[in-house]
């Protein structure tokens, strides 16, 4: 049933699917009618070869009305995982206040202050093969009940919604026979993103028995640890510390695929001359070389964290963007060309962009050029025109000022809502010696910089 005339007969429809989902809730059933998917393939970037089944992410298409129940139960199920003390409060998806700035964020600070320290931090973004397809059905079920303690039934229900599935491949107008799923959970699916994340919540017990740091976002692990520059030539902790695991996952029938694992080290210019940068970590007998750079969660770090490499992907793929606007935006009402921009352009310029804090100013001036041509675009202004009466007319906030109103506002969530946890337990309030009229304001401790030297100073 479409969406849109679901929406149309809603006063019709609600009592029939509050009918249902409470007989569904109080049965600990989840009907067999809606376990049945449809599983359209798509290539993971364009440009691949589509004779390869291993360039095709699998996308199901799951009933509108299985959606819905899933949601109601969700409401109920998340605040009951996230408030077991089990779930790891390093995983970002997925999660009210968390996303993949504040996850970026926790990662750059964690390899600022140990720069400030004098250290160089080596990271791996390690890649899960099939992640959400593999997950045991069984296991999932008993770390439901015996983690997350959800019992009776409640775990009735989460065992009937996960088991008994079937799905077909859909390629145009052909259509596969039915086939059993017998592990995995549906990609597309509301609930699947959590049961994930509660699948693999016990890993971080792994990494912290090694002394290493990490941070998750459903299937993307970062694991990092900082090392002085006489240490750098033993990064055997590392190398255990991956095969346990990769040992892991094989135990939990998931599997690491070391041929995508990235590695690169991160520290200040004179500190990275001080270290070989030409060794290779040996990951399940895969030889790592150490990158100049890692994309993690759609942002490229480099080794200084200078982010020009980061700045010149997303220069590039604004002016695409903007070339095309430019061509149709004579046919546009401006209303229409505003909202096309921000949602395209702007977009692109404001992901993520508080870890830009302290770059330089070269850096700035070529955003900036950026949000200017855009705002010609929109106004139908010759490139002569004073940009800076174009944004304001537009009621945009220069690049510079909208990088310090996103942290303001993440500060002000972490401080006032204690949400994300890792990033609240880094600031620290102001409290005076003595009793002040400003005493009741907000007003945070500025970091120490242990060290001057540091490029990353700006940044802490």
């Amino acid at each position: 049933m479409p969406v849109s005339l679901l929406k149309l007969s809603v006063t019709v429809m609600a009592p029939l699917i509050t009918r249902l989902a409470n007989m569904s809730f109080a049965t600990g059933v989840f009907p067999l009618r809606y376990k049945a998917v449809r599983v359209v393939p798509l290539l993971t970037k364009t440009g691949l070869d589509i004779n390869d089944p291993a360039n095709f992410r699998p996308i199901s298409n799951l009933c509108t009305f299985s959606k819905l129940l899933e949601r109601l139960a969700l409401a109920r199920l998340q605040p009951h995982v996230l408030n077991t003390g089990n779930f790891s409060p390093l995983q970002s998806a997925y999660r009210t206040g968390h996303s993949t700035e504040t996850a970026l964020l926790k990662v750059a600070n964690d390899i600022e202050r140990a720069a400030g320290e004098g250290m160089c931090t080596v990271l791996l973004s390690l890649d899960v093969s099939a992640a959400f397809d593999a997950i045991d059905l069984g296991t999932l079920c008993d770390r439901a009940e015996t983690d997350f303690g959800l019992t009776g039934l409640a775990v009735g229900w989460l065992k009937s919604f996960v088991t008994g599935r079937t799905q077909c491949i859909a390629v145009g107008a052909e259509l596969s026979l039915p086939r059993p799923c017998l592990s995995g959970v549906p990609q597309g699916s509301v609930l699947g993103p959590l049961l994930f994340s509660m699948y693999v919540s016990p890993v971080g017990d792994v990494i912290d028995a090694r002394g290493l740091q990490y941070h998750q976002y459903a299937d993307d692990l970062q694991l990092y640890t900082a090392l002085h520059a006489d240490d750098f030539h033993d990064l055997s902790n590392i190398e255990l510390c991956i095969a346990d695991v990769s040992r892991w996952f094989l135990m939990n029938y998931l599997l690491l695929n070391p041929a995508k694992t990235e590695a690169v080290a991160f520290g200040t210019r004179p500190r990275l001359r001080s270290i070989d940068l030409s060794r290779c970590l040996n990951i399940e007998g895969v030889p790592i070389q150490l990158a100049e750079s890692v994309r993690l969660l759609g942002v490229t770090l480099d080794q200084t964290l200078s982010f020009d490499q980061h700045v010149t992907e997303v220069v590039r793929g604004c002016n695409y963007h903007m070339r095309a606007l430019r061509h149709i935006r004579p046919r546009l009402t401006m209303e229409c060309a505003k909202s096309i921009a921000t949602s395209i352009v702007g977009s692109r310029l404001d992901y993520c962009n508080s870890l830009l804090q302290g770059m330089s100013q070269k850096n700035f001036d070529r955003l900036q050029t950026v949000q200017n041509n855009l705002a010609r675009t929109v106004c139908q202004a010759a490139w002569s025109t004073d940009a800076a009466e174009l944004r304001r007319s537009l009621h945009w906030l220069p690049i510079r000022q909208r990088i310090t109103y996103k942290l303001a506002v993440i500060t002000y969530k972490a401080c006032v809502n204690n949400t994300p946890s890792y990033l609240s337990s880094m600031i620290a309030k102001l409290v005076p010696a003595r009793a002040l009229r400003s005493s009741a304001s907000l007003r945070l401790k500025p970091p120490k910089i242990t060290s001057s030297k540091t490029v990353f100073e700006g940044r802490s």
